[in-house]
């Protein structure tokens, strides 16, 4: 997994909302106008602000504060001027797949400016949300949105898409603004019917694509978006996107190691050549509830758990292969499988049961409208 990939993936989900900073007497009365229409905003303000507003969070030294709290918020707005911002963020930024929002009010509240992060981080919206609670001129810069045209960013989020070459995502928005054919590759549909100028192809004849045109590796001919869980050798302009569409179903014995797990995991992934970031859940047996092995592993993949009783297990009867040893130990015929495909909502078992000594994994796909793979996209 490149750098790139895996900041994206280790973006905290569990990071507080807004955070809102004044230093002015004219700010600190925006800023308590916005927190009425926003209440899990938090507004940090000078000290002697803050003793005229209680229920502000107070600091003595701005840059010291924001050195503290810049990465542990999803946005940030100052109601302050443009250059003292650029000024305290600028040593802390450090990549777009995972820099918070940051947008910048004037002390009259005239104009909201998208600064930091327009479409993955969300300061355009929440630019053009701010504006329109206290009556201010939205200003936004990007590209694609001044065109009014669709960025391939904006669209990935919507669909709750994992973006996993971030770098690619360029070469798509300037094709959308210069009216380029852009090739797609999207079995699901989730996102044909809202690129411009798009050819839809299968996965073969996207390859074929991009084999037909020499120096796409340096300089793109083409441009292309790859919307699958499979694995395919893709040059790195090309960006490729992973819907939620997989569920690992594992079992294993008591007080299995998290390593034997997740190897086997990342094995049978590799082996089938399909992606890990579009793994839905994990499933399993509920009396593996409180299994450590495999909480670990949920939480450093960030997926839920799912677990299904024998009863449930037992009435899958689309399996590969059942064990009568697991039976006999366990009550159900099998619990990799019937997990798999159950978690999958009765999905398309796609690797059949693959073993060490201690874990079992299989793997299923959600068959179901894509519609109903997607998720409602989470707000700052």
């Amino acid at each position: 997994m490149n750098s790139e990939n895996k900041a994206y993936l280790m973006k905290d989900k569990e990071k507080n909302k807004l955070a809102i900073w004044v230093i002015t007497p004219n700010g600190a009365e925006l800023a308590d106008k916005i927190l009425q229409h926003l209440p899990d905003a938090c507004v940090y303000a000078s000290s002697n602000i803050q003793q005229q507003f209680r229920q502000f969070r107070a600091f003595e030294s701005l840059a010291d504060r924001i050195q503290c709290e810049f990465h542990q918020h999803t946005g940030h707005m100052f109601i302050m001027s443009t250059g003292i911002v650029v000024r305290l963020i600028a040593g802390l930024i450090r990549h777009k797949t995972v820099d918070p929002a940051v947008i910048v009010l004037d002390d009259r509240g005239r104009h909201a400016i998208s600064l930091l992060s327009g479409h993955i981080g969300g300061a355009n919206a929440l630019t053009c949300k701010i504006a329109d609670i206290i009556g201010a001129r939205p200003v936004i810069t990007t590209a694609t949105d001044v065109n009014q045209l669709p960025a391939i960013d904006i669209l990935a989020m919507e669909k709750r898409l994992h973006i996993e070459n971030p770098s690619a995502i360029k070469h798509v928005n300037m094709a959308i603004l210069e009216g380029r054919t852009i090739f797609v590759h999207d079995p699901y549909q989730l996102l044909s019917d809202r690129l411009p100028n798009c050819e839809i192809q299968d996965s073969a004849q996207f390859v074929r694509t991009v084999q037909d045109n020499p120096g796409l590796s340096t300089v793109p001919k083409i441009v292309g978006v790859f919307v699958d869980d499979v694995v395919i050798d893709l040059p790195p302009q090309i960006l490729v996107l992973r819907p939620a569409s997989l569920v690992a179903g594992i079992g294993c014995n008591r007080n299995t190691e998290l390593s034997e797990i997740r190897n086997l995991l990342v094995t049978v992934s590799e082996n089938a050549k399909l992606s890990l970031s579009s793994l839905r859940c994990l499933a399993s047996i509920d009396v593996k509830a409180d299994e450590k092995g495999l909480i670990a592993l949920s939480r450093e993949l960030d997926l839920p758990l799912t677990f299904f009783n024998r009863q449930e297990l037992n009435q899958v009867n689309t399996i590969q292969n059942p064990s009568t040893v697991v039976e006999k130990h366990v009550g159900v015929k099998s619990v990799c499988e019937a997990a798999a495909i159950l978690a999958a909502r009765n999905g398309t078992l796609i690797v059949p049961k693959q073993t060490t000594r201690n874990v079992t994994v299989a793997i299923a796909r959600i068959s179901y409208l894509s519609s109903e793979l997607v998720l409602e996209a989470p707000s700052i």
